[in-house]
């Protein structure tokens, strides 16, 4: 099975499988954060469910995390295997039409851990902002309500995040499909509505995302 997964398809595998559970993450995610157009109360009972799971919420973030590693891991080994030799095709032998989210997509999995690692620090270990990590509501919560609207607030911090989602976008338009294509899930006359369907799925992602930030420097959240 350790040679299998050594493999070109089987590290292909591994890194369709483990970025259908990020996808899944990234979905559960924003309808989380969406919660702030409910206002203050609903976005800081959602924070304080969330760390009511206590140490489970810090085993599922372990899980998280080692699930992003795989699938960086594995991402570098494909791309260092399709440099060394020809590249091994998807079990369908036709590949997705090369578009620029396709030629960049190590670019883009780079940035955006290099964005997870800012996102973290800032709302998660509260290292990055001091100023306003501690802030509480009338409950006694956590008020990550203020704490958001505060980040985007400043505009290099609303950039970032928005850029940071631009490069989400674009690794899931080409992504999602892939996925189909490297199981051997589709075939040769679905790809191009597969592709088209990723496309529109990572832009509605893209969108749900962007729409906080450019809602606090609208003052329609505030």
């Amino acid at each position: 099975m350790i040679a299998a997964l050594r493999s070109s398809i089987g590290m292909k595998t591994v890194m369709a499988a483990t970025g259908l559970l990020l996808v899944g993450f990234v979905i559960m995610h924003l309808l989380g954060n969406l919660t702030i157009y409910l206002g203050p109360d609903a976005l800081n009972a959602y924070a304080a469910k969330l760390r009511h799971f206590g140490p489970l919420l810090w085993v599922a973030r372990a899980g998280l995390l080692a699930t992003a590693l795989l699938h960086i891991a594995s991402s570098i080994l494909v791309s260092v295997e399709n440099r060394r030799a020809r590249p091994i095709g998807y079990r369908v032998q036709r590949s997705l039409q090369t578009t620029y989210s396709a030629r960049t997509m190590m670019v883009s999995g780079l940035l955006l851990a290099a964005f997870i690692v800012y996102h973290l620090l800032h709302f998660t270990f509260l290292v990055t902002n001091p100023d306003i990590a501690h802030l509480t509501d009338a409950q006694g919560r956590h008020h990550v309500y203020a704490m958001v609207v505060a980040s985007f607030q400043q505009v290099p911090i609303a950039v970032v995040y928005i850029a940071a989602m631009g490069c989400l976008a674009m690794h899931l338009g080409h992504g999602i499909a892939s996925f189909f294509q490297t199981l051997g899930l589709t075939t040769e006359t679905l790809i191009p509505r597969l592709t088209r369907i990723s496309n529109l799925a990572a832009f509605a992602i893209f969108l749900g995302y962007i729409s906080i930030p450019l809602a606090v420097l609208g003052g329609v959240i505030k």
